[in-house]
Formats: structure tokens, C-alpha cells, sequence
């Protein structure tokens, strides 16, 4: 038997609410399969088991608050066996608290879709099941719920269509009971997480202004060739040139734990997002070093999507091994941002400034972005931060072969 435990989804995490059971005892579980929906202070997360199986006992009922490593339910998983597909060793960061074994790679089964409802219009659009249940216990019909901008009901409509029945007037406070992403959670947890950054990582900040001329004049060229849903903003062959940058300083990329470092093979990269009302959320994509940039756009529109309509997953709070936090257009022009542990490096972007540039002698004026690495002095030191930012630079001038 497989003992399928509740998952550490970050360092600030010590408990979480059992919310819901995706499956029951008998029905038979594949790699990736979403079992048990847990809220925390991140909201509500689908925890997945990476063992196929059965579900032949459930532990905790629903409602509960439950420590993080407790036993949740058994999973029979030579029941599942036969079945499974071949699993390759890979080399991977410290295992976590998360279901039974590492997350797919790609190529594995892929996530369960949200189960349809049937709205007035009578389109059939898929609805998540825990937006389905907050939806009822709130009285709402589902049928007259809008789909969000992904085509999908999350808890975010379900909010939407709470808030706009709820009489004029009426606090927008979560109330007593009632489930859902609670921001004072959150800023808690971000506080928590952060204080002990500050407490326990010796952090040292290197930065590097770059040349984005290249990238945005190919940029340009290959996105005049496309119709715009299949346009690639900036942020994604940024995002690759510092995976593959990850190459030339290992030391920046995987875990410490326990006084000892575990570098990670894969580059398992969590992307900062600004949450609905607030607060921050860095989900992992995973093997964004061998992504082609299509894909890696897809995947970030999709983690988007799903980051803002409440229906994150285990698998990306769980072993993200560097972070970026991009901080857009019409922000700041430099960041110097905290470590997340047990991460050791976190990567900083300011915005896209115009400045004087010296160029073959000349004096000309280019679009620049100052790239901030933070890193955490236990494993690595400013010289191997200012190695990785010459390497991601010098990736940014051929973006065409990223």
C-alpha cells in the first residue's frame, strides 16, 4: 500500500483544510490524477498522486485540518501496475511531502479535465469540481455561471457571481466558515516565508544591465509572421535564456535542506504572479530549459489562467528550484528580490528601459532590463551569479536559437 500524505506546498506550510475527495474508495487512480482538493493559504490546490492505483482507504474526512506529512488515504498501488507506464530515472531535487513519487515529466498522462456543466445558453463548459461545490453551498446556480477567460468556471466566477448578488453595500470579507482564498492568509504566509529568509539565508545581490535590442527586433520579426494568439510576449525566451543559463551555475538551481545543498538536473522554473485582489504566487513550470518557446508560452498562459481562477496544482507549489519574478511593464527599473526557500537563487527583472548605450564606439540609445540574481551565500557566491548573467546575456543576443 501507498500511503498518500498532505503534501509541504511551500516553506510557510505546516497544515492544510481537506476540502474535498476527487476520488473514491474503489476507483482506480492514474499517474497525475488529481485525488484530493486542500485549501491553503495559497488558496485551493489539486494534490496529485504520481503512483497509479486504487484508492482503497480514506483517512481524513473532509473539513479537517490536517498537519503536512499525515496520512491522507491508501492507494493500492500494485492494483495499478499493470497498467502504469514505464518510469525512467531522472535526477531530481530533494524528494517533498507530495502523494508518492516525483512529478511526470513531460510525455506523462495528462491532468483530468474539469467535469462540464451545462449553462442556460446550453453551451457545455468545464467547471471545476471544488467551483462546483462552493457554488452550491452558496446557493448559485451553476447553469448561470460565465466561464472565465480560459473557457473554464473556477472559484474565481464563482466569486464573481457571489459578489454580484450579494446586496449593496454588503462587506466584501470573507465570511466566518466559508471557503476560498483568504488575502490576510496569505500576506501572513508571505510574511512568514520571507522573515525566514531573511533569517536564515545569507543573501548577496549581483546585477547586470543587458542589451535587449536583439531580442525585441526578432522578436518583432517573428511575431509579425503570426496571427496574435500565437504572438510570444518578451517574458518567454527570457525565461528560457535564464533555464539554459542555469547550465553554466548549477550552484544556483535546486535545494538546501537539513546544512546540505541538492542540485537539481532539471530546471523546474517558478514564475511570480500577481494573484486577483493581491499577494503573490510562484507556481513551477517544469523543464522550462527544454521547452520550445511555444510551449513554454502555452504552459505560462495556462498557469496564468489558472493562477487568478483558483485551481493550482501540487506538483507547481512543490519543486520549483529557481524562481523569476518579472515585474512587467511600467513598474521599476530594478528589483532585488528575496529568496523562497529552500530554493538558493531567485532571479529579479526590472522593466524595459530606454538608455544610453555605447555600441561599436558610438553612442546610440537601446531598450535595457537590469537582471538581479539573489543568492543565497551557504552554496554559491557573486562570482557564480555574475557567470549565469554573461551566459543569459549572451543567449539574449541569438534569441533564434533559444
Amino acid at each position: 500500500m501507498i500511503e498518500f500524505r498532505m503534501p509541504a506546498l511551500g516553506a510557510d506550510m505546516e497544515a492544510g483544510t481537506l476540502v474535498e475527495w476527487l476520488k473514491r474508495p474503489g476507483e482506480r487512480i492514474a499517474r497525475g490524477d488529481a485525488v484530493a482538493v486542500v485549501e491553503t493559504q495559497k488558496g485551493a490546490i489539486e494534490i496529485e498522486s504520481f503512483q497509479p492505483g486504487v484508492l482503497r482507504e480514506i483517512r481524513v474526512e473532509t473539513g479537517a485540518r490536517v498537519p503536512v506529512g499525515e496520512v491522507l488515504a491508501l492507494i493500492d498501488g500494485e492494483a495499478g501496475a499493470a497498467a502504469a507506464a514505464p518510469v525512467h530515472a531522472t535526477a531530481e531535487a530533494p524528494a517533498r511531502a507530495i502523494a508518492a513519487a516525483p512529478p511526470p515529466r513531460p510525455g506523462a498522462a495528462a491532468e483530468p479535465e474539469p467535469e462540464p456543466v451545462v449553462l442556460s445558453g446550453q453551451r457545455r463548459v468545464p467547471i471545476s469540481p471544488l467551483a462546483r461545490r462552493l457554488a452550491e453551498e452558496r446557493g448559485i446556480d451553476v447553469a448561470t455561471l460565465q466561464p472565465g477567460a480560459d473557457g473554464t468556471i473556477g472559484l474565481a466566477e464563482v466569486e464573481a457571481a457571489r459578489a454580484a448578488l450579494a446586496p449593496a453595500g454588503a462587506p466584501a470579507a470573507r465570511a466566518a466558515g466559508e471557503r476560498g482564498l483568504d488575502l490576510a492568509a496569505m500576506r501572513r504566509a508571505i510574511a512568514a516565508a520571507m522573515a525566514r529568509s531573511h533569517r536564515e539565508i545569507p543573501h548577496y545581490f549581483v546585477s547586470s544591465t543587458l542589451d535587449l535590442a536583439p531580442l525585441l527586433a526578432w522578436l518583432e520579426r517573428t511575431n509579425a509572421t503570426r496571427a496574435p494568439p500565437g504572438r510570444l510576449l518578451y517574458l518567454v525566451p527570457l525565461l528560457k535564456a535564464v533555464a539554459r543559463a542555469m547550465a553554466s551555475a548549477p550552484e544556483l538551481n535546486g535545494h538546501y535542506e537539513a546544512d546540505v545543498f541538492t542540485p537539481s538536473a532539471a530546471v523546474h522554473m517558478g514564475v511570480a504572479i500577481a494573484m486577483r485582489g493581491g499577494g503573490l504566487i510562484a507556481p513551477a513550470i517544469h523543464d522550462v530549459d527544454r521547452l520550445d518557446l511555444d510551449t513554454l508560452m502555452a504552459k505560462l498562459d495556462d498557469l496564468v489562467l489558472r493562477v487568478r481562477g483558483g485551481r493550482l496544482r501540487s506538483s507547481e507549489l512543490a519543486d520549483p528550484t529557481v524562481t523569476v519574478s518579472n515585474l512587467g511593464e511600467h513598474t521599476a527599473d530594478a528589483i532585488l528580490p528575496v529568496i523562497y526557500p529552500p530554493q538558493v537563487a531567485i532571479v529579479g527583472c526590472g522593466q524595459i528601459v530606454p538608455r544610453p548605450w555605447v555600441s561599436d564606439g558610438g553612442l546610440v540609445v537601446r531598450p535595457t532590463m537590469t537582471i538581479t540574481v539573489g543568492g543565497d551565500h551557504r552554496v554559491s557566491d557573486g562570482r557564480s551569479a555574475a557567470k549565469f548573467l554573461a551566459r543569459v546575456e549572451a543567449l539574449l543576443k541569438t534569441p533564434e536559437a533559444l
